[in-house]
């Protein structure tokens, strides 16, 4: 199966995932999706790809999900509830960070063959984390506050406007601040650029194929 095919069946599955269990739990299912996406997405980033001809790395469709989860807050429950989207992520991601970092410290047993490849995801994951909770947090506040702004001026009309320039805005922010800490020097400067351009390129596409999503989701409940 071709990689692209597999990313759309990805993308699929996690929103359709993200709005069920927000109808089944309303915000606080909200709450857990953006924590187990900030902690998956940062795993799967450490894995690069060839999609749609150029190289990319994973996690940008659980990353994206989560301004979507952020959006679908603001919308209906107001800019306080949705900076408590924000800060839950923030908090599991450290947590999550700080866990593994101990866990790494355990001899391994005799019987023991998983331990190398924990290694080699997580021993990387504190530059990937600082980078991503540096980027994660500016540019998450900062798609709450555009979203407000946009939301103020057309009177609350214009959803899809909303949802696709502060997240697209944002996702650039969020690209620019994350490659920059977590790459830069570890590939060479071709591959670099391609990565920046591409992870942007593919987050946008995520910001436009979650648009249906969040007017489902708008009308899913009426908490």
């Amino acid at each position: 199966m071709p990689n692209e095919l597999i990313w759309l069946l990805m993308a699929i599955i996690d929103f359709v995932a993200l709005l069920t269990v927000y109808r089944i739990f309303g915000k606080d299912g909200l709450y857990v999706a953006i924590v187990i996406s900030i902690i998956l997405c940062n795993i799967q980033v450490l894995k690069i790809v060839e999609l749609f001809g150029v190289t990319a790395t994973l996690g940008n469709i659980l990353y994206g999900s989560i301004f979507l989860s952020t959006d679908i807050l603001s919308e209906k429950y107001g800019k306080r509830q949705a900076r408590k989207g924000v800060w839950f992520g923030f908090y599991a991601l450290i947590f999550t960070t700080i866990i593994m970092q101990i866990a790494l410290l355990f001899k391994p047993a005799v019987d023991d063959f998983i331990s190398p490849a924990l290694q080699q995801i997580f021993s990387f994951m504190p530059r990937v984390v600082l980078a991503s909770i540096t980027a994660y947090v500016i540019s998450q506040l900062h798609d709450v506050w555009l979203f407000h702004i946009l939301k103020n001026k057309t009177k609350g009309k214009y959803l899809w406007l909303r949802n696709n320039l502060t997240t697209m805005t944002s996702q650039l922010i969020d690209s620019v601040i994350f490659c920059f800490i977590a790459f830069w020097g570890v590939f060479p400067n071709n591959i670099f650029i391609e990565i920046l351009l591409t992870t942007y390129f593919i987050k946008w596409c995520v910001a436009f194929l979650d648009t249906p999503f969040i007017y489902i989701a708008r009308r899913l409940r009426n908490d």
